[in-house]
């Protein structure tokens, strides 16, 4: 592609993106970010021109970041960005923070919502005996079973028996499968009647299971009601089939270029992809 041709897809891009934005401009806004894919790539890498579009955003609006990563995953991200002001939606909605440089660590914990997992791990070890499992306590820590370790947990798993981790209350469950494929994965979930946020995690397949109810818009949608933001002010942008709950709540939902069909479907527009910067894009449209 060259240079004229990329200039006019963005172009391109930005009135697609205004027909959506433009009204909101000049108001008090809920801005609800995914991370991966969305604010960093999938080296977890930040630009330059997301990191100050971030930081604006901030001072104009009450930004959230919302992520399926677990607290000590998502606060090196928003270390990263400079923000110390704000919300971060945790673990799909299941934890949030809000942050504050005079708070210890500068944030605070303002909500937690946690389940009981074992029925459900009693019923996914008969249909993926072979899987591995991880639970997420309420203060970011993490029990797995053995070998299962991930950076997305942000701490160090402590290894337990899958006996042990049936009786735990969590915040969150973490189901891998590393010899199926996503849709064999999927079939076994179906087939087993569990729930839960399920997506992909490059060839492998991975399932997230938070409380009944319990997603990324929950959490927003609970931040919004305390903070008196009109539903209409609110915009969210995200990649992955964990998004789709927010993209769907939001005023303005928006997908991200490289999202698959399905998350782009639940969308109200979409903007170019990570490795163009098109969350910078959505930011800029909506400045004061």
């Amino acid at each position: 592609m060259n240079a004229t041709t990329a200039l006019t897809d963005r172009d391109a891009t930005r009135s697609r993106l205004q027909g959506h934005l433009r009204e909101l401009a000049g108001n008090r806004l809920l801005l609800g970010l995914d991370v991966d894919g969305t604010l960093v790539d999938h080296d977890g890498m930040m630009t330059s021109p997301m990191r100050e579009a971030l930081q604006q955003a901030a001072e104009e609006h009450t930004v959230v970041i919302a992520t399926g990563r677990s607290i000590g995953a998502t606060l090196p991200i928003v270390e990263a960005a400079g923000i110390t002001r704000g919300y971060a939606v945790c673990s799909n909605g299941a934890v949030t923070l809000e942050m504050d440089p005079e708070a210890d660590g500068g944030h605070r914990i303002i909500d937690t919502r946690s389940f009981q997992p074992g029925h459900a791990l009693r019923t996914l070890r008969e249909v993926a005996p072979d899987a591995h499992y991880a639970v997420e306590m309420a203060d970011g820590s993490f029990r797995a079973t053995a070998g299962f370790q991930d950076a997305s947990f942000g701490v160090q798993a402590i290894e337990h028996p899958l006996e042990d981790l049936l009786e735990l209350e969590a915040v969150r469950v973490v189901v891998h499968v590393p010899d199926l494929s996503p849709q064999e994965f999927s079939k076994v979930i179906a087939e087993s009647g569990v729930h839960g946020v399920e997506y992909s995690i490059g060839w492998t397949a991975w399932l997230d299971m938070a409380a009944p109810g319990i997603s990324k818009a929950s959490a927003l949608e609970e931040i919004r009601t305390q903070l008196d933001i009109e539903q209409a002010h609110t915009v969210t942008v995200g990649d992955g089939f964990n998004d789709t709950e927010m993209l769907t709540w939001a005023g303005v939902g928006v997908a991200m270029g490289q999202a698959p069909q399905g998350v782009k479907d639940t969308a109200d527009t979409v903007t170019d992809s990570v490795f163009e910067d098109g969350t910078v894009l959505v930011l800029e449209l909506l400045r004061s």
